[in-house]
């Protein structure tokens, strides 16, 4: 079977061990051979003898039951420890080679240490494993009760001996170990991670990675998701490799990789300062300055100080993670992004999550987040536009007595009617050319109705919109014989209407200077005087006539009694001569 290709489920380091050694050996048989010590306390309970992993201590340890073992002197418990090299190699004082153990001198430490290098500058994952065979006369299966609660009083320390502590009652090698060697794992990133990372470039989003690898690694992978473009400008190379002081190097330097124990020292050297004292935290300030940052073996309270001092820069902060080590950091954030296949705990955290695992995923969503900004935008200031062009015919109906063109009945008609449907497909506006080519808005100042969305809807789109409208609605008038000059105080005058069978004539006046009206006996059954077609417009009307006849009236431009009116015949009395 091929056990590379087979789907393994958990961390990504174990899958790839998990995936790897079974093609050497069957891990369900060894680990039955060699299954992992349980003692029991004073009280009966049953104890496992392990030492979890967490990102403070970085490793973990095991202790097996290796009595069924083929090797020499291998016939009791042995301890294996795994984690990151630098965690692990400062315990060591042997090395195997070729079946046996040496001592590790400065020679074979450099070595080792030369190889960690070098693989984590191919961008491999590095994890060093170390054993302890205990002795049978001290270290009995059946006597001895480990204490792996406790551990860290006496065993924490790197720089002891495994004697300093042999008389502590529970206690077990934690140093002296032998190293057995260092294992590469190259987790490559995922498919368009850095084209994602240089949209997000263009976008103007700066992605800061946090990593618990060891810097050579965490720079190699950086570079190649293209979040350090320029490795040979990263602060380290300038120092180690360029032989710059560490003041010229930070100035010229374009990237930096901050490894965590720095980090922490920085912190804790600064602790004792007040909250207000203007240099605390300013190195780390000057670290998320640069435009290329990444961040090495750091812990989860580490990740809240990068956090923290992002927000207290001004900048919106997303986090994204996937470990309970990550949470803090994600429940901290503006925006906090767990995987799908993360633990409950970081998606508990999360505001959001990303059920394809795929970095792309948050930059498709800025896109769309945009987009969806923008087209609000859009069909706000359209709905908005609207309102001075129907709020200037009332203006100039109150203020000049300009007959109203545009009724209550109409406007709703406009709102309702023909502006729905046109701010409604804004939402299906598809993205500007320059959408992800901007740099994020100030979310304190950029808000979606802003004074210039109002400026641009009131005073530029809705003055040239209200412009057009009066300049077309005096164009009709003056079609219809109403001049210009003659709208002002229309709406006001009070005339006589017009029998219901006149039509409008425009040559039916007396030809003098001032038209007046024209005889025509037997209109309407009566002698009566007409004006351009209108024959009750004739204010010298006898008392032959009755009086809603001589009633004069005022014109109601936007009321449904009067919409039959021909305003020709209404005004024949005010018509100037042509």
């Amino acid at each position: 079977m091929n056990y590379i290709n087979r789907h393994c489920k958990g961390d990504a380091s174990e899958t790839g061990l998990v995936q790897f050694a079974q093609g050497v050996m069957d891990l369900n048989d060894t680990r039955n051979k060699f299954p992992t010590h349980i003692c029991k306390d004073a009280k009966g309970k049953e104890n496992v003898c392990l030492i979890p992993f967490s990102s403070d201590i970085k490793f973990n340890a095991f202790i097996r039951d290796t009595s069924k073992s083929d090797e020499p002197g291998n016939d009791n418990l042995t301890i294996y420890m795994k984690g990151a090299p630098e965690r692990i190699l400062v315990r060591c004082s042997k090395i195997l080679i070729q079946g046996k153990e040496v001592d590790f001198t400065q020679d074979l430490r450099d070595e080792v240490s030369e190889a960690n290098s070098d693989f984590g500058k191919l961008g491999e994952r590095v994890l060093a494993f170390a054993r302890c065979s205990l002795p049978v006369g001290k270290y009995g299966r059946d006597s001895y009760q480990f204490d792996t609660k406790t551990w860290k009083e006496w065993g924490l320390d790197a720089k002891k001996r495994a004697s300093d502590y042999e008389n502590v009652p529970g206690s077990f090698p934690m140093h002296d170990l032998t190293l057995v060697g260092v294992v590469s794992l190259n987790d490559p990133p995922r498919p368009k991670v850095d084209l994602s990372v240089n949209k997000c470039r263009s976008a103007g989003i700066k992605v800061i990675m946090v990593t618990g690898d060891q810097p050579p690694t965490a720079a190699a992978i950086a570079n190649k998701v293209n979040i350090i473009k320029h490795p040979k400008r990263e602060y380290n190379y300038m120092v180690n490799e360029l032989k710059m002081s560490e003041a010229e190097a930070m100035k010229q330097s374009t990237a930096i990789v901050i490894h965590g124990d720095l980090l922490a020292q920085k912190h804790l050297e600064q602790q004792v300062l007040p909250e207000d004292h203007p240099e605390k935290g300013l190195y780390l300030q000057e670290w998320i300055s640069k435009q290329e940052v990444v961040f090495a073996r750091t812990t989860p309270s580490q990740k809240l100080l990068i956090v923290d001092a992002c927000q207290q820069a001004g900048h919106v902060v997303a986090v994204t993670g996937d470990g309970v080590n990550d949470s803090p950091a994600i429940k901290k954030a503006d925006i906090g992004i767990a995987m799908g296949s993360g633990s409950d705990v970081a998606k508990n955290a999360a505001d959001m999550l990303l059920l394809d695992d795929n970095f792309s995923s948050i930059v498709n969503g800025v896109e769309e987040g945009r987009l969806i900004f923008d087209n609000l935008k859009k069909s706000i200031a359209y709905t908005l536009s609207s309102n001075i062009p129907e709020i200037l015919p009332f203006i100039f109906f109150i203020l000049f007595q300009v007959p109203l063109p545009l009724s209550t009945v109409l406007i709703l008609c406009i709102d309702l009617g023909t502006d729905m449907i046109p701010a409604i497909s804004f939402a299906y506006e598809n993205p500007e050319l320059d959408i992800m080519d901007r740099v994020p808005r100030n979310s304190k100042r950029d808000h979606l109705v802003n004074s210039k969305l109002i400026c641009f809807a009131y005073l530029q789109i809705g003055v040239i919109q209200a412009s057009a409208g009066m300049y077309t609605y005096f164009l009709i008038l003056n079609d219809y014989g109403i001049r210009p000059t003659s709208v002002w105080g229309l709406s006001i005058l009070k005339n006589r209407l017009p029998l219901w069978d006149d039509k409008y004539d425009p040559n039916q006046h007396d030809g003098a200077t001032k038209p007046g009206p024209v005889y025509l006996p037997g209109k309407g059954g009566k002698d009566g005087y007409c004006l351009y077609g209108n024959c009750n417009s004739f204010k010298e009307l006898g008392d032959t006539y009755s009086a809603d006849r001589k009633k004069l009236y005022q014109l109601g431009w936007d009321k449904t009694k009067n919409a039959l009116v021909d305003i020709r015949l209404y005004y024949a009395d005010q018509r100037a001569p042509d």
